[in-house]
C-alpha cells in the first residue's frame, strides 16, 4: 500500500531549530494563556467546592471566566496559527499540492494574506474599544460587589489579532517558496 504511515517518524523528535523570535515570542502568549487556564480551572473548582460543601461561591466567578475565555484564546491563536494547527482541510490541499504544486502554493498564500488581513482587521477594529473602556472607566460585574475594569481583556484582542496577523506574515515567505 503506497500511503502507510512510517510509524518511526512519528516517533522520532523534530529537528533541532534556530533562533526565531516570532515563535517565541507566540510560544510566550500562548504559554500565560496556559497558565491562565489552569488558575482559570483552580478558581472554578474551589467555586464548585466552596458552593456545593461550604455555602460560600466565590463572587464574580462567572464574570471572570466568560472574559477569561476570550482572553486565553486571544492569547493562544498567534502560536496556534504559526505552529499550523488551525483547523483546516488538509486532506484536500494535501491533494491538490500533489497533484498541482502551483495551485496548492498559490492557494496557501491567499489562505495566510486573507488570514493576516483578517486578523489585522480583528485588532483595529477593537483598538477603539480599548480607548473608550479605559476613558470611560467601563467594568464588568455587579457594583459593589465585584468589578473588573474591561480594558484589559479588550487589549487581549487586539494584542491577540496583531499576533495572528504576525503569524500568517510569518509563515508566508515559505509557503512562497513551496516548503
Amino acid at each position: 500500500m503506497a500511503d502507510e504511515t512510517n510509524m518511526a517518524a512519528l516517533d522520532a523528535a523534530p529537528g533541532p531549530r534556530g533562533f526565531d523570535p516570532v515563535r517565541l515570542a507566540l510560544d510566550a502568549l500562548a504559554a500565560i494563556g496556559t497558565i491562565w487556564t489552569f488558575g482559570l480551572m483552580l478558581l472554578i473548582c474551589a467555586d464548585v467546592i466552596g458552593r456545593s460543601f461550604l455555602n460560600a461561591p466565590i463572587t464574580g466567578v462567572a464574570e471572570i471566566a466568560a472574559h477569561s475565555v476570550v482572553g486565553i484564546v486571544f492569547l493562544q491563536i498567534g502560536a496556534t496559527i504559526y505552529q499550523r494547527r488551525m483547523t483546516r482541510a488538509d486532506f484536500l490541499i494535501d491533494r491538490i499540492v500533489r497533484t498541482a504544486p502551483a495551485l496548492g502554493r498559490a492557494m496557501e498564500v491567499v489562505f495566510l494574506l486573507v488570514g493576516a488581513a483578517v486578523m489585522a482587521f480583528i485588532a483595529w477594529a477593537a483598538w477603539p474599544g480599548v480607548w473608550n473602556s479605559l476613558a470611560l472607566r467601563e467594568f464588568f460585574g455587579v457594583q459593589g460587589l465585584f468589578t473588573v475594569p474591561t480594558w484589559p481583556f479588550r487589549a487581549l484582542i487586539v494584542l491577540g489579532g496583531a499576533a495572528g496577523a504576525i503569524a500568517h506574515l510569518a509563515l508566508l515567505p515559505n509557503a512562497i517558496r513551496g516548503r
